[in-house]
């Protein structure tokens, strides 16, 4: 199953690559060996808000290096091209070994279970079975998610064309309406997905969703907003997740 291009809302300041850069280059391929990237061979995409301003929200292309059954670390990215710009990392874990985290570190991990059930993850070009059973993976992990640039969205743009700033801590969205209806549309489109009948697939795993923590984080944040079944608050239940 092919995969559309999805392309930066941006490019880089800067001028273009001169002689010397494309002898290094070319050189690079032969003589040098980019062994530590071969295994991100795993692509999902998804949204992320900042967790300080979730109306800053955007587009992320995660190349995931799945290093073991509790552990996984990715490379971000604001499109997936070649000439894709580099805009962050997030490291995911399983629920049993976010239960070893201290109390202290959780806040800084987002809980994925509406990623996953409202169908806003996804994993473009597998097929839908195989697509379904990483999803049902990810089910109750969580993700700690770092951005140092701000390239801006795909639909209204709005990026720096450098890094700028300090990183920034991302969140997840945890209920209907939390998200951009704007921003996932043209995701929809540009994609050409059917996040509907993405959410329908995967509609039996909610059985298998726990609650878990950060679901409420950003809840005041937002109005007019659903929740979803399966994605619950360790909070609402009187508590700790399931290990």
């Amino acid at each position: 199953m092919s995969v559309k291009e999805r392309s930066s809302p941006l490019s880089p300041a800067g001028d273009g690559k001169g002689v010397w850069l494309s002898t290094l280059e070319k050189g690079a391929k032969v003589l040098q060996d980019t062994a530590p990237l071969k295994k991100f061979d795993v692509y999902v995409v998804g949204f992320h808000p900042a967790k300080d301003d979730p109306t800053m929200q955007m587009e992320a292309h995660h190349y995931c290096r799945v290093v073991n059954d509790d552990f996984i670390q990715a490379v971000l990215f604001d499109g997936n091209t070649p000439e894709a710009n580099l805009v962050g990392i997030e490291y995911i874990v399983s629920e049993r070994l976010f239960g070893t985290l201290p109390a202290d570190e959780r806040p800084s991990w987002h809980p994925h279970n509406f990623e996953v059930l409202s169908g806003q993850l996804i994993a473009p070009g597998l097929p839908a079975v195989a697509e379904k059973a990483l999803m049902k993976r990810l089910l109750n992990s969580y993700g700690k998610t770092w951005h140092t640039w701000h390239t801006g969205r795909h639909d209204t743009g709005g990026g720096h064309d450098l890094p700028l700033g300090d990183p920034m801590l991302m969140w997840s969205f945890n209920r209907e309406g939390e998200g951009d209806p704007d921003l996932e549309q043209d995701r929809e489109v540009a994609l050409g997905l059917d996040t509907a009948e993405t959410q329908r697939r995967r509609r039996d795993l909610v059985d298998l969703a726990h609650p878990q923590e950060g679901v409420d984080a950003l809840k005041d944040r937002f109005t007019g907003t659903t929740p979803m079944p399966g994605v619950v608050d360790v909070g609402d239940r009187g508590g700790p997740p399931t290990a």
